[in-house]
């Protein structure tokens, strides 16, 4: 799935072409995961006046409101500029937002992304962004607002990270990484972490996701960017989809176990289980 990182490399390269952009038309192929909530002709001659990335969803602002889109679980966006023609629609592309400047089409095989339309300026309002824990990569987001974040919650540290209550954007692959380079069992109850512990998470979590954005994302399966280039990150990982392989740090072979039906991946001796809190 495509988490905070790809998002910000798709915005980063949509920027400079959508910015200023005025919609001329907006087709929907598919349905895809939640109805668009507007009809798509009154967002004809509506112009692109911001992109925005909130967690893992991208927003793009007009003069009216904004659209909201959210790459599901294999969904990607392949902008296409006026002086080139378009390919043929593909089975697996379900919207297309025809501007002045060029075409964006949204790939999605699954169909479980989603475009939707909020009327008015207030976007962080909306259902599926008002819930949302800080940005990771902004100054809302350090040690001391984890620490608080985690108080009077019983759950394992790696599913609560994935939660997007707590810190916002953060998905499967990051969120092993993070752990590692943080030296925190991915198993340990949230209360065992010391404010020392979630300063250096914190540190850490940033540190993941700003490498990620520089590297491009990850490419697994279907994600890539908006010009049809992959990323890197996966390449880069430490304990992500390397059941059985060697530490890269002291050599133990990398476990995997099931956390809330999603994988987790870790070093067994680089991450130990936090002892209790000392009274």
């Amino acid at each position: 799935m495509p988490e905070l990182p790809e998002v910000e490399v798709t915005r980063l390269g949509l920027e400079p072409a959508l910015l200023g952009a005025r919609v001329i038309a907006l087709r929907l192929g598919k349905p895809l995961r939640w109805p668009l909530n507007i009809d798509p002709a009154a967002l004809a001659g509506l112009r692109i006046t911001a992109l925005q990335r909130r967690g893992k969803y991208l927003l793009l602002h007009t003069d009216a409101g904004a659209l909201i889109v959210h790459l599901g679980m294999s969904g990607s966006l392949r902008w296409t500029p006026a002086q080139h023609m378009p390919e043929p629609l593909s089975p697996h592309e379900h919207v297309e937002l025809q501007t002045d400047r060029g075409v964006l089409r949204l790939r999605d095989p699954r169909r479980f992304g989603a475009l939707l339309w909020h009327a008015g300026a207030d976007v962080q309002s909306h259902p599926l962004l008002r819930a949302l824990g800080p940005e990771p990569l902004s100054a809302d987001f350090d040690g001391a607002v984890l620490h608080r974040a985690l108080q009077g919650r019983s759950a394992a540290i790696k599913p609560l990270l994935l939660s997007q209550h707590i810190v916002a954007g953060i998905g499967n692959i990051y969120a092993c990484e993070a752990l590692f380079r943080a030296h925190i069992d991915p198993r340990a109850p949230a209360p065992r972490l010391r404010p020392a512990d979630c300063q250096r998470l914190a540190a850490a979590v940033r540190d993941t996701l700003q490498q990620a954005v520089a590297l491009g994302g990850s490419s697994l399966r279907d994600f890539a960017h908006s010009d049809g280039e992959l990323g890197y990150f996966q390449m880069q990982a430490q304990v992500y989809g390397r059941t059985g392989l060697p530490c890269r740090v002291c050599a133990t072979p990398i476990r995997q176990i099931v956390q809330g039906q999603r994988s987790t991946y870790f070093c067994p001796k680089c991450q130990k289980v936090l002892k209790a809190k000392s009274r």
